[in-house]
């Protein structure tokens, strides 16, 4: 089984790896990343550049397409080359998810017209845009589509598409593995959790990281040669 990554400037890092930390755990599975070209690409965190081994044109199937989400999704919804390769590969998944802002991607591609749908809770709304209909939850199935809320969800939508894929046993055993039992310190996961004060800091944080520079990336070019 192929499981197929996409990923572009400033996606976010977690959005990534906690679905491949889960899925890679599968038997008799590949996993690839790919961006607009292969090399480094950055996270809006600007802290662990990550390398594509793949770039999009090499790449004309998978059996599962995930695509994460990030401050920078708003431009790579501009980017027609990706809109487009997501469309295509596609027609060819059994399964295409998302992770948090990586929905409005989905939308974009037009895969999500009529569907039910989540993503960040900040980003709910915009999901219309493209004819989904916003649910609040971890993740959502619609038929072969799975989209995930923000950022952490991808792990729960991670294992729950290794319980389609394999079968519930395996997803648990996987589960163990990685020791996904979360008990977080505070009740502060959810807008209606977290409390007025805090969803307003977090939401004028946002929208300031969709626009400021990124920190000074370090030269790491001997990664590539």
């Amino acid at each position: 089984m192929l499981i197929v990554f996409p990923i572009y400037d400033q996606f976010t890092t977690l959005d990534l790896v906690g679905p491949i930390e889960v899925l890679s755990l599968l038997p008799d599975v590949e996993v690839k990343v790919v961006a607009i070209q292969r090399g480094i690409v950055w996270p809006d965190n600007a802290a662990l550049p990550v390398i594509a081994p793949f770039a999009l044109d090499e790449i004309a199937h998978a059996d599962v397409l995930i695509v994460p989400g990030g401050t920078g999704t708003l431009a790579a919804l501009e980017d027609r080359q990706l809109v487009e390769w997501i469309a295509r590969i596609d027609q060819t998944s059994q399964w295409t998810c998302s992770v948090c802002t990586g929905s409005l991607l989905l939308g974009a591609a037009g895969l999500l017209n009529g569907k039910p749908a989540t993503t960040h809770w900040a980003m709910l709304d915009a999901l219309r845009v493209y004819g989904a209909e916003p649910v609040t939850e971890r993740w959502v199935r619609s038929d072969k589509v799975i989209t995930a809320a923000g950022v952490s969800a991808g792990i729960d939508m991670a294992l729950q598409l290794a319980a389609l894929v394999a079968d519930e046993q395996m997803a648990r055993a996987i589960q163990l593995a990685i020791e996904y039992d979360p008990a977080p310190p505070f009740t502060a996961g959810s807008p209606e959790t977290a409390g007025a004060g805090i969803v307003a800091a977090v939401a004028e944080g946002q929208t300031a990281l969709t626009t400021r520079p990124m920190r000074t990336r370090p030269n790491l070019g001997f990664l590539t040669q």
